[in-house]
């Protein structure tokens, strides 16, 4: 139940007035009066509300009939064969399993590549065949039709299972403003008629998983490394950029309105064809940070571009201009796109970047296939709803094509989102001016969703007057989320929200308490003190600074944090002018000046000892994981384990490390065991094999079950490093921990941290200082 304003078209809700003798409800976005269909007017009363109505619901999810169902998902494997024969092997090993966590009605398909792209033909018969593509030359979707053989035919029209496309079958609805083809009657099964290139794709390169699994099992089984020569000064040619071509063109021209995965597995950079990011000779380097800066890297910007266009090939008339300078698509995407890359060296995430994000996929960076991070990750893309679950058991926790729209009431505007979507360039009056991340619209583009993903949305205050706001008046705000479920069935969430505005009303000031003259008239703030949350504030924080550094310098970025801060000091702290000894926080933002250090300390902002690769990737995580997740990247948790009691949090301090104790460390990417000097020294003593120190084994186990616990809850798996005091390793903790006590510094308690970086006792001592200047 929709309100009928062309402008609005906002979802029955909570917060609606209803005339129950009139059967009317009010819009509370846009004030319209709208009727109740039918069937919701002869039995609702005061009484006997629908389920859109009560306060308790304020999210409602509905399935779409008008929508016709797709069928379900479709997942095309793309695997790079210029790996070693164990890496290969470690590959084939897992996709095997992955077979056996699709359904059976899903459709697989498997895409080999090196020096030239393999399309492997699952349905042929008796032996394996495959398809050989140039790799390094790009085709369009209609070519690659025509290299596989799928140009129009007869044949005998069958139904196929799991809800396949069917020759005659009504096509599907037209673009934006485009025509609608004439419907071809749909032959009898058993007679023949003309097939074209989506029924035959379908029929021989994506097959049902039940029908196609033995066939790709086969071909697993028997994966080889390249067989083209590789000169010892040259890099394999690997053509990662036309593999991917060539998989969206495959899922373009047999299902474009079916959800669909690509699964590209790589372990190095693509060196040939469009979107190489590195040439073959070993003598020139992968770019660096330093590079990208000086512009000095030539292929790194086509290569971005060529990879945002296969992310908006399909596009609609509505366009607008990527990170890339691309154009990008108005249409939500149905095929998403995740890399798996494991290597010791770059591979192109950095370029690939956009092409995961705009598709909503998701990305995962290792050292090795043979390692946990990729294969536990790997299996969790395939999780399912428990059996015993309320809502849909036993299936995917995976969506495809969603889209999201925010509605919002006359005082508030949107100034945009921030995480993994693209902009519909859909014009609204609730749109504001001032743009906050991707902005100018509200409604995006999600691509595929699953139950982690987190989209940061701004607002504006619309009402910029100094007239005060009414007594009562509450601001109301809708997420409409659409999406197709990997049932193949179109879904709508629709989620409201409601809350109170709030008048500054003067008061006079106290000069013992705040930064004015006394008898000054100042707004009373209390009211938004008491509804701050520090936390959000730090991650809504933290995801504009990292979408600022896609166009500005990180140090400029640096700045612009620390200023932020210091005007948040000073409006809401409590101090006198000019003595930085009577600065106080109200508990409520005592915690966000420690969140902004470490921010500062942080990956995402510093680029000291990571690879653009690896700055992508932290960057991408961090714009899809939710506020919890998110604090913990920005300033890990900290366990400490000692003979003294039960694990106790400690500080991320340079204080906490002490040599009988073991810590465990959060960072979200990592999970780290810390053994102190005497713990190191015990267990080297194997001191835990003896029964009589039973407890020391005890100790020892204790924040292994826990590190475990935490790995198996989270998605990208961290990578687990166990270490002890002062070796090599311990580097993942140090670089992590608060320098109060470092080379550059006197006194202090704990070991010393080698960093040039300030402590948090002098960051806080130069904010206060500068908060109550004059």
């Amino acid at each position: 139940v929709r309100c009928t304003t062309p402008t609005c078209h906002s979802v029955l809700n909570p917060y609606c007035q209803v005339d129950f003798r009139t059967k009317l409800w009010v819009c509370p976005f846009c004030h319209n009066r709208n009727h109740f269909p039918p069937h919701y007017a002869e039995n609702m009363s005061e009484n006997n509300l629908p389920a859109e109505l009560i306060p308790q619901f304020g999210a409602c999810e509905y399935e779409l009939p008008s929508v016709p169902e797709s069928g379900p998902p479709v997942f095309l494997f793309v695997v790079d064969i210029c790996l070693h024969a164990e890496e290969l092997a470690e590959v084939a090993d897992s996709l095997q399993l992955a077979l056996n966590l699709i359904p059976e009605d899903s459709r697989v398909g498997l895409i080999t590549f090196g020096t030239n792209v393999q399309v492997h033909e699952l349905g042929f018969e008796g032996m394996q065949k495959n398809y050989v593509i140039r790799g390094n030359k790009e085709y369009a979707p209609g070519k690659v039709g025509e290299l596989l053989g799928c140009g129009q035919r007869w044949g005998v029209v069958s139904n196929p299972p799991g809800g396949g496309t069917r020759p005659g079958a009504p096509p599907p609805p037209p673009g934006p403003g485009g025509p609608r083809p004439p419907a071809v009657p749909a032959p009898a099964p058993g007679q023949n008629a003309p097939m074209g290139p989506s029924a035959e794709i379908l029929e021989r390169f994506l097959l049902p998983a039940s029908e196609g699994a033995l066939s790709l099992e086969s071909i697993l089984d028997d994966l080889r490394k390249d067989p083209w020569p590789t000169p010892t000064d040259k890099r394999e040619a690997r053509c990662t950029g036309v593999a991917l071509s060539v998989a969206t063109s495959l899922l373009d021209l047999s299902c474009p309105r079916r959800g669909g995965r690509i699964m590209l597995f790589t372990g190095g950079p693509c060196t040939s064809g469009p979107g190489a990011v590195v040439s073959r000779a070993k003598s020139e380097v992968m770019r660096s940070h330093k590079d990208l800066a000086r512009n000095a890297e030539e292929l790194h910007i086509p290569a971005c571009e060529f990879y945002a266009g296969l992310a908006h090939r399909n596009g609609g008339d509505k366009t607008k201009k990527g990170k890339s300078g691309g154009s990008m698509s108005s249409l939500s995407a149905y095929h998403v796109v995740d890399v798996f890359a494991c290597s010791l060296d770059q591979v192109g995430l950095l370029e690939m970047r956009e092409l995961v994000e705009a598709t909503g996929g998701v990305a995962v960076l290792g050292d090795s296939f043979g390692q946990s991070v990729f294969k536990e990750s790997l299996r969790r893309v395939f999780r399912r709803n428990p059996d015993d679950s309320p809502r849909d058991p036993g299936s995917l926790s995976i969506a495809f094509g969603a889209t999201l729209e925010v509605l919002t009431g006359r005082d508030i505007k949107v100034g945009g989102a921030i995480g993994c979507v693209t902009s519909l360039e859909k014009k609204s009056p609730n749109v504001s001016d001032v743009e906050v991340g991707i902005g100018g619209t509200n409604a995006w583009s999600l691509g595929g969703l699953d139950p982690n993903t987190t989209v940061a949305v701004y607002f504006d205050v619309a009402n910029t007057s100094n007239a005060p706001i009414p007594e009562g008046k509450r601001r109301y705000i809708q997420f409409l989320t659409k999406y197709l479920h990997s049932s193949g069935k179109t879904r709508l969430r629709a989620t409201t929200i409601c809350g109170p505005w709030t008048n500054l009303t003067p008061q006079m000031a106290d000069p013992q308490q705040q930064n004015q003259q006394q008898g000054e008239m100042q707004p009373d703030l209390t009211p938004i003190k008491m509804g701050f949350d520090q936390e959000a504030a730090a991650v809504l924080t933290a995801r504009l600074a990292v979408h600022r550094t896609e166009s500005e310098d990180p140090a400029d970025v640096l700045r612009w944090v620390d200023r932020s801060l210091i005007r948040l000091c000073t409006k809401y702290g409590d101090y006198m002018v000019d003595d930085p000894n009577s600065f106080r926080l109200d508990p409520r933002f005592s915690l966000y000046p420690q969140f902004m250090f470490h921010l500062r300390r942080s990956q995402f902002l510093q680029l000291f000892n990571s690879s653009p690769d690896e700055a992508a990737y932290y960057r991408y995580v961090l714009g899809r994981e939710n506020t919890t997740n998110s604090l913990v990247m920005i300033q890990p948790t900290l366990l400490s384990y000692s003979f003294d009691g039960p694990p106790q949090p400690a500080l991320l301090d340079s204080e906490s490390v002490r040599p009988d104790a073991i810590l465990l460390l959060d960072t979200f990417f990592h999970v780290v065991v810390f053994h102190g000097e005497t713990i190191a020294a015990w267990r080297e003593q194997k001191y835990h094999e003896s029964e009589e120190h039973a407890a020391f084994r005890n100790l020892l186990e204790a924040p292994q079950g826990d590190a475990q616990a935490i790995m198996d809850s989270r998605f990208p798996v961290p990578r687990y490093i166990v270490c002890d005091q002062h070796k090599s390793e311990a580097r993942f903790l140090m670089a992590k921990l608060n320098p109060s006590a470092s080379h550059n510094s006197e006194g202090g308690g704990g070991v010393q941290v080698f960093t040039d970086d300030v402590s948090l006792r002098v960051f806080m001592e130069h904010l206060m200082k500068l908060a109550v200047q004059s």
